[in-house]
């Protein structure tokens, strides 16, 4: 399935709020429309969001009517952060719009239309290279999975989440395809439902067998002896091997330890910052309370509750058996085994 797609001058974007419901796209044909289909979780995941950026820096370029390099650059630096002020966690959307920028201040050719032309060919590469990377994943992720294995996941790491295939998807997809016997339990994901509404979906697509939980159903569905290995996905790791993911994920993890399941994170290695020496320096994104007070436009929460909506926990390196990256597996000590893709 297509997350997004170039077409007539445009970034076309599956609508990720509108699933499962409806399968709809929207047209961007302006980067502040791809700021708020990012600030708004219509393109949703790191990758994916990367990507979307270096598209929407794109758009930025091509209608920009400058007409010297330094103009065009002060121009695009303005576009780069309304597009980085969307999601401050996620750091694919930085490394996406920093390695757009490159692109200009590399080349020497001061010709405005060349420098349009190259920064939408650097995005067409990005949104490539992700599909070819969560390919790689999954095939590394595949030698970590039994031949029959329960597997719970969390969020949605798929190819909703990214050009395509996906990350922690990527693995169960690449082990599926090797027709292992895997069963999927796929948590909810309060409070925007990622895992009931994307992942169950998403896996359902593909025919891969998956079982729809509560959050708070994890626990006992390891002790009952359900789950063999949790994978998820991840917003930013940092150099120690700290993870930044969706709410939810630190608990899987001590949850794993508690019970002797690996527990591990599958990523490309664009989602590794390794200019952050740990996790509690990672920004945290909040989000507004409503996600928590209502579903769907139903309030289920009394008006005027206090609400703490934190849309990422990090997971601290010592409850992570693993890194699955396009580069290779790594394991602790992740200080050295991290710094060694690079």
């Amino acid at each position: 399935m297509k997350t997004m797609d170039w077409y007539n001058g445009c970034l076309v974007l599956l609508d990720q709020t509108r699933l499962p419901a409806e399968v709809r796209y929207v047209r961007c044909k302006k980067p502040e429309e791809v700021a708020e289909a990012i600030k708004t979780m219509k393109v949703r995941g790191a990758p994916a969001i990367g990507a979307a950026a270096a598209y929407g820096l794109a758009l930025g370029a091509v209608q920009d009517n400058s007409t010297d390099k330094e103009s065009f650059i002060e121009s695009l630096q303005k576009i780069s952060e309304l597009l980085g002020s969307t999601r401050p966690t996620a750091v694919n959307l930085f490394w996406a719009l920093k390695r757009m920028m490159k692109v200009v201040y590399d080349t020497h050719s001061d010709d405005v239309s060349e420098l349009k032309e190259l920064l939408l060919q650097e995005a067409h590469k990005i949104l490539q290279e992700d599909l070819e990377m969560n390919r790689k994943i999954g095939e590394y992720g595949n030698s970590l999975v039994p031949r029959r294995a329960g597997i719970l996941t969390h969020c949605n790491a798929g190819a909703l989440a990214t050009a395509g295939y996906g990350t922690a998807l990527g693995v169960i997809r690449a082990a599926h395809e090797a027709g292992k016997q895997i069963q999927v339990f796929a948590d909810e994901t309060r409070p925007l439902l990622q895992g009931a509404r994307l992942t169950a979906w998403e896996l359902m697509q593909d025919k891969i067998p998956v079982t729809l939980i509560t959050d708070s159903m994890a626990g006992y569905l390891m002790k009952k002896g359900r789950i063999d290995l949790a994978v998820v996905g991840a917003d930013r790791i940092t150099g120690n091997g700290d993870v930044a993911n969706k709410i939810g994920t630190y608990t899987v993890a001590v949850l794993c330890k508690e019970h002797g399941i690996p527990f591990y994170v599958a990523a490309p290695v664009s989602t590794i910052d390794m200019t952050l020496a740990a996790g509690d320096e990672i920004p945290i994104e909040e989000r507004e309370s409503v996600e928590i007070t209502t579903i769907g436009g139903q309030e289920i929460a009394p008006r005027g509750v206090r609400v703490f909506n934190p849309a990422f926990d990090v997971t601290p390196n010592y409850l992570v058996t693993a890194i699955i990256t396009d580069r290779g597996i790594v394991r602790p000590p992740y200080e050295e085994s991290l710094r060694a893709l690079f």
